[in-house]
């Protein structure tokens, strides 16, 4: 883990402090303890009496003996970590919930638009022991083990929410609840890790996004929010400050004050894994898969026991990559992503092919342009839908909603389908991807359910998926407080599929498409949909549907993605018909 040997136990931990010469690992230990301690986790009862057959014979009554043990981690700055976490499965099963919640990754992209939209500050922080915060109510002890010095062999009552107890999760959640809801947070209906509430001037709305213990604020003084914390509530409060790190993810900001979000230590921590893992540095590629590359039909060997390990875990790193933005892998992602359960030598040489890509390209990130997109030169159609099946639609917006507040925001969608994607069942790839005014928040890649047998099929198919995308991401912004403006923009290289959807003349002629056909059209004539056509080479949904030449796609990812460093001093960019360079 970033370079260091990681122990398994107390044991192997001091082994490697001795081998390293340091006492970093029993120092991490030291404090875990004494944080344990000043939480009044554990409760002595005294000496464990224990006879031939390992009982506990002056156990507390009603009280079920289990274990704990160290896990130990290195932060992405070089802190060495430990923390005692409770064999919670040797406890029984409770019905009620057991988790605590976390934000979606794509409800934390909109905080930070909206924090950037309207002029917030954009806070970072972690709790310490968060658990620790709550107290539990499972009945259960331990006997105390060398890593507890002077209490070895101690019956210790646990009586917070331990990590690794089953229900710490729920208690800390409720906890975190109680806390939000006294500082006047409320969470959002569509998604209830995010927290929101109103500013004291009353213009816009503060959030503060949950990912379990980790706090991202966008609130106009952050720093007092988190003083609160501490000072009220007695929070451990650890990394209060700018947002620089979340998830994997780095945060800085453009010359222009601009924030941007990009993955590169992530990338650089794949990157070290790969050259561990196979003794060498990925080769740089261009693109992350071949043009008109079919790994389905792909007949090489299968992959070793070693190598299949490897295909999981690689696929698990792209994965995460592209939740942390990198979209432009989505598409060879998906596609690899059928073969984990037994991959061929042909799969894994492949995945090395993209992470050459991405090391080469580790540069990319997203910006957040909060600025409002031109579309005055857009023509809207005036067309009477009242005399159709859909009459005098109108979009539902809920009666629950906050009352918005803040500047508006402007939903743009992009859509492709790829038909015959996978020779092999004969379906189509949808791509989607959706930007609040100019910043790509949602992207959007996956196999159609239903083999189509012409490329009218698989569009309309994809159009109905960014419908209702659509749909729910406006319902998010309204349920954020958001002022979402009255027309969302979606665009599409098939005119046949826009001419269906958009024209209330226009007959359907496949009754097979009757779903997909209603569902667009309904949403065109409520109004608040637009559906116009572009042309495919402008189309920047192609990124998440093809496996594409770079030729074809640089100028759309140059838009999409803020390119610096690497990706800059690309001198031999291909021309057309460069078939070699462009792969």
């Amino acid at each position: 883990m970033f370079g260091y040997q990681i122990p398994r136990d107390n044991e192997e931990a001091m082994e490697l402090d001795r081998k390293n010469g340091n006492t970093k690992w029993k120092e991490a230990i030291d404090l875990e303890l004494k944080q344990i301690d000043d939480y009044q986790t554990f409760k002595d009862i005294g000496k464990a009496e224990i006879n031939a057959k390992g009982q506990v014979t002056n156990a507390p009554e009603g009280y079920k003996k289990i274990r704990v043990h160290l896990v130990f981690a290195v932060k992405h700055d070089g802190r060495h970590k430990a923390r005692l976490v409770a064999d919670g499965h040797l406890t029984r099963n409770n019905t009620e919930g057991a988790y605590s919640g976390v934000v979606s990754l794509r409800s934390l992209r909109i905080v930070m638009f909206l924090s950037e939209l309207n002029a917030l500050k954009l806070w970072g922080a972690d709790i310490g022991n968060a658990y620790l915060e709550a107290f539990t109510e499972e009945k259960i002890f331990i006997v105390a083990g060398p890593e507890f010095g002077d209490r070895k062999g101690h019956i210790l009552i646990i009586s917070k929410a331990l990590y690794g107890l089953r229900t710490s999760g729920a208690r800390w959640h409720d906890r975190l609840f109680d806390v939000m809801r006294e500082m006047g947070f409320t969470p959002s209906k569509n998604d209830p890790d995010i927290w929101m509430r109103l500013s004291k001037d009353g213009k816009v709305y503060e959030y503060i996004a949950v990912y379990v213990v980790d706090l991202d604020i966008a609130a106009k003084d952050p720093a007092k929010i988190c003083q609160i914390l501490r000072d009220k509530f007695k929070f451990k409060l650890k990394g209060d400050g700018p947002l620089e790190y979340h998830l994997g993810c780095g945060y800085w900001r453009d010359p222009d004050g601009t924030l941007v979000a990009d993955p590169k230590k992530y990338i650089e921590k794949m990157m070290e894994w790969y050259e561990k893992e196979f003794g060498e540095k990925p080769k740089k590629m261009k693109t992350r898969l071949e043009h008109g590359d079919h790994p389905e039909i792909d007949e090489s060997p299968e992959c070793s026991e070693k190598d299949q390990s490897r295909y999981l875990t690689m696929i698990g790193q792209l994965q995460w990559l592209v939740a942390l933005g990198r979209f432009d892998v989505f598409c060879a992602t998906m596609t690899m992503s059928k073969f984990r359960p037994a991959p061929r030598e042909g799969h894994i040489s492949r995945l090395k092919r993209m992470y050459g890509y991405v090391s080469g390209t580790r540069t990319a990130a997203i910006c957040f342009c909060t600025a409002e997109p031109n579309y005055d030169d857009i023509e809207v159609p005036q067309h009477d839908w009242l005399r159709t099946v859909y009459g005098n639609v109108k979009e539902v917006i809920h009666e629950d909603i906050p009352e918005p507040k803040g500047k508006p925001v402007v939903t743009t969608s992009y859509v492709d389908a790829n038909l015959y994607h996978d020779v092999v069942t004969g379906k189509a790839e949808t791509a989607v991807l959706h930007i609040l005014n100019q910043t790509p928040i949602v992207w959007y890649s996956k196999k159609q359910g239903t083999v189509e047998t012409a490329t009218f099929g698989s569009e309309f198919s994809a159009a109905r998926t960014a419908t209702d995308q659509i749909v729910d991401l406006r319902n998010t912004l309204r349920y954020l407080g958001v002022p979402v403006k009255e027309k969302s923009y979606l665009f599409g290289d098939n005119k046949s599929v826009v001419t269906n959807a958009t024209i209330p003349t226009s007959v359907l002629s496949k009754r097979h498409h009757a779903l997909s056909y209603h569902r667009v059209r309904e949403a065109v004539a409520s109004g608040f949909l637009l559906f116009h056509w572009i042309d495919g080479k402008k189309n920047p949904a192609d990124i998440l549907s093809k496996h594409w030449t770079f030729v074809s796609v640089f100028p759309m990812l140059k838009s999409l993605l803020l390119w610096r460093g690497e990706t800059k001093d690309i001198k031999d960019v291909p021309t057309v018909g460069d078939k070699d360079k462009a792969n």
